[in-house]
Order: C-alpha cells, then structure tokens, then sequence
C-alpha cells in the first residue's frame, strides 16, 4: 500500500492554538527520530509496507436486525450497513474489528443475550473486514452452543478469527492467531474482562483476562518469532471516556511483557490514543484504550459513533515498525424510510460538508455534535495520533 501523504494542519480548535502549534512542532520532531526512512524517500528508495485498520464493537440490537431483513424473502442482507465506509476499510491490508455478537442461529435478538444472522459478518468480509475477535463479554449469550456455532459460522465463510474456541484442543492449534502479510507476521491475541456472568462451559473456550495467562500466551507468541505481537482487550468501564486506572496499569505490565500493540474495547465510548517513541531498548509502543462503537442502536451522545485506528508499518534494516498512524471518526446514521429504520456507518469527516445527504438536518446536527465532541477528546489527550480529515478527494492526517 502506498503510505498517505502526511500533512500536518491545525485543526479547528481556535482555543487552542497556542497548544496546538506547540504539539505541531513535537509531533513532527517526533515524526523525523521515529522514522529517519522518510529522509531516504526522496531518492526513490523502496521500502516494504503493510497498513493495518483496527475497529471497534460491532453490536447487533433487534432494530439492526429488523432492518437487516427483507420482509418479503425473509432473508437478511447487512451489505449496505457498511456501503458508505467500505473503501476506506477495504483500502488496508489488513482489518480486525470486535464482533460483540453470537451467530448462534434464530431467534435472532439483541440485547440483552445477542444472536445475529451470520449475514451480518458476511457483510463484514464483503466491506474488508477480514479478521474478526470474538472474545468479549456477550460471548457466551447463547452458552457453549453459541459459542461453537458463531466459530463454525465464521470459519464457513473464511473470516480469520480469534478469542473464543470449540475446544481446548483448537486453542492449542490455533492461538495466538498468526497472520502474514507481505512478509510481515503478526501475533494476534484477544481477552475479555468477563461474560456477563454466563458460565462458558466446556468444551468451549473463551479466552479470559488473566494475567498469568496473557504473560504465557504473549510468551508463546513470540517463539514464533512474530514481527508484532497485538493484544485486542475487552476491557475498562462502560461510557468512560477516561481509561481506568485498571486499563493503565495492565497496558504497561503487558507492554513489559513485551506486546507491542494493544488494542482495546467495550467502553463503547472513544478513550484516548497513544503512538510512544522507542525506549532505550528500542521499543516502540501503539495503545488504542477503546475505539467506541462501529455499528450499534446507542443513540446518546458519544455512543453513537467510534473511530477506526490505521497504521502504516513499514520495513528498515530486516525489521518492521510503524511509519504512520491516524484515526477516522465513524458515525451511525439511522435514517427511516418507508421500510423503517436503516442503519449506514460514516467517516465523518467526509459527510460533515455535505448536509445535503441527510434527509433530517436534525440528523447532521448529531454527527456535528458527536465529531466535534470527539475531536475535542482526542486531539487534548491523544499522543502522536492525528486525525484522517477528508480534504481535496483524498484522506490526509492533520494533527
């Protein structure tokens, strides 16, 4: 993938100018001791580079599942949930967002116990989505069956997937789960906090968030010798937007115990984003507390939308590290027509200069409201991750 142009602007917060030129010239000192390649671009050195998306809760309540459904086949189609975002997913090379649902089969319901037709992550891989964590705290809403028959769902249509397991025998063979791509090998790990108080009964396995665990597992991963080692956590308090002290102190001993990404959600609110030079070992570190919701019926403010995190990782000297990393603000628009309630996921940035599209000003307000109050999140506590802003036809980060 060809890494997108950086441009570094001053976003529209006029209050806080003086704070924002100040972190314009850290960022970009930062930019030139992270990534000493960008000097040797210029004389059309060629570098290997792989870009990676990380997505947020992708929930199922029974008005999605209601729109979903075509009343007079009875069949279900979630494509055009994703019509809207579908390039800028399927533009990385690799994916991985949460399914907080089961496909246990019918009845299919939301909340509280989630079973969604398997459409649903059907029309995951068709918007690019090709890897799926499933360990989180609805995993068990249908108990053992649904557990087993949201893995043999998702291994009928070949997504990736990791968190959860028809067996112990599988979890051996299976995780951590190792995707290659362009040369690069990736250790992929997923944990919850819990399931809700669901017992997960055997044979099923769903991975748990256990330090003793996790330290063995990270272990594991890396005797085989990975380029990186990501942990997708279920974690943190619900509607927080400020990680736990829980949150923090876990990131930093995972860290030490050598992950190098750690990629969080259940909050279903966006919790802050952090980018960290290498240490004095050469460690870099990537952090993503929570990346909100995707797709859900959450209407209140700050849950009605969540952010997609890209990274651009990039090969110098026989190792991988990251050259670029940013963030898309995501909306659910859930306009009725003569059917009912539909359900559509927006990069923000794009559609907030054309109100035109929404059939309800009403409706552009709150995509106003919730773009406006993220931003004013992010951009105060975010380190070294910028915004994606859609300027002249094409993508660009802006810090």
């Amino acid at each position: 993938m060809q890494v997108l142009l950086l441009r570094i602007n001053l976003i529209i917060f006029p209050e806080v100018e003086k704070t924002a030129m100040l972190r314009k010239i850290f960022f970009y000192a930062f930019l030139v001791v992270q990534c000493p390649w960008m000097a040797g671009q210029e004389t059309g050195a060629r570098a290997d580079t792989v870009s990676l998306i990380f997505i947020g809760d992708i929930m199922g309540h029974d008005s999605q599942i209601r729109a979903a459904r075509n009343n007079e086949t009875g069949e279900y189609d979630y494509n055009e949930v994703f019509s809207y975002i579908r390039e800028e997913i399927s533009d990385a090379d690799i994916a991985v967002a949460n399914l907080e649902v089961t496909l246990a089969g019918p009845p299919y319901t939301g909340y509280p116990r989630f079973s969604s037709p398997a459409a649903l992550a059907s029309a995951c891989l068709n918007a690019g989505i090709n890897c799926l964590v499933t360990a989180n705290n609805h995993s068990a809403d249908r108990e053992t069956e649904g557990i087993i028959s949201t893995i043999q769902k998702l291994d009928s249509i070949g997504v990736l997937h990791t968190g959860t397991f028809i067996s112990k025998a599988a979890r051996n063979t299976l995780h951590p789960l190792m995707i290659k791509e362009k040369g690069l090998t990736i250790a992929l790990l997923n944990y919850t906090y819990g399931t809700n108080g669901i017992r997960v009964r055997e044979p099923a396995i769903v991975n748990m968030l256990d330090i003793d665990l996790i330290i063995r597992d990270i272990k594991i991963a890396k005797s085989k010798n990975p380029d990186l080692v990501i942990l997708f956590l279920h974690w943190g308090t619900e509607y927080e937007s400020v990680p736990s002290r829980t949150q923090t102190d876990l990131a930093d001993h995972f860290f030490s115990e050598g992950a190098d990404l750690i990629i969080g959600s259940h909050p279903h609110v966006l919790q802050k984003m952090e980018w960290s030079k290498p240490d004095s070992s050469g460690k870099e570190r990537f952090l993503v507390y929570s990346l909100g919701n995707f797709v859900s019926n959450q209407r209140k403010i700050r849950t009605d939308g969540g952010a997609m995190v890209r990274l651009t990782v990039i090969k110098q000297d026989g190792s991988w590290k990251i050259s670029e990393a940013g963030y898309f603000l995501t909306w659910v628009y859930t306009p009725d027509d003569a059917n009912g309630r539909k359900f559509f996921i927006l990069p923000g940035s794009k559609y907030e200069k054309m109100p035109e599209f929404f059939n309800n000003p009403a409706d552009f307000d709150q995509m106003k409201a919730f773009l406006k109050d993220s931003r004013t999140l992010l951009y105060n506590q975010n380190i070294n991750v910028p915004e994606y802003v859609f300027r002249d036809d094409a993508w660009e980060l802006y810090w």
